[in-house]
């Protein structure tokens, strides 16, 4: 039930994507199996925690030549039009329902941004913005700021 219910979100964010093209960013050989199976890039980050294995991911595709990046997570199942977010000249955030997280992030691969996920990300995203130097703008986005952190949030998630 848990592996049907991860697959079903990470699916929504994967189908949010389009038109753009979609890459993975993994360390389980499962994951990689079944984000290549939907056409999704697949970027092996083995034992990096997330934030090294985001940061690796980027690096990755800036050498690939890719000058912007969207980055959701998997537990977004709500998730609609990621692929379609407006432009922007800086960085954008959208931060989970309770400005705690950071659940979608679009920045510039060479801003030297540095991640920070877990508890406060958003604020600490926040300040690295303000870091690098470049324009903010936050997405109070119902869709992109439901995400299923703790059980508790799956009961939300039937309303």
């Amino acid at each position: 039930m848990r592996m049907r219910l991860v697959r079903t979100m990470a699916e929504q964010v994967l189908r949010a994507c389009t038109p753009l093209p979609a890459a993975v960013v993994c360390d389980d050989p499962e994951v990689a199996e079944w984000a290549a199976s939907r056409g999704a890039t697949v970027m092996w980050e083995p034992g990096q925690g997330l934030n090294g294995a985001v940061r690796s991911g980027l690096q990755q595709l800036a050498e690939a030549g890719v000058q912007w990046v969207t980055i959701a997570h998997g537990d977004l199942p709500r998730a609609t039009q990621l692929g379609t977010l407006a432009p922007f000249a800086g960085i954008t955030l959208a931060p989970d329902r309770n400005d705690d997280g950071t659940n979608v992030l679009r920045l510039p691969v060479g801003c030297d941004f540095r991640f920070a996920y877990g508890p406060g990300s958003f604020t600490a995203h926040l300040r690295e913005a303000f870091r690098v130097g470049l324009p903010v703008r936050v997405l109070r986005i119902p869709a992109l700021a439901y995400d299923v952190d703790w059980p508790a949030d799956l009961a939300e998630l039937s309303t």
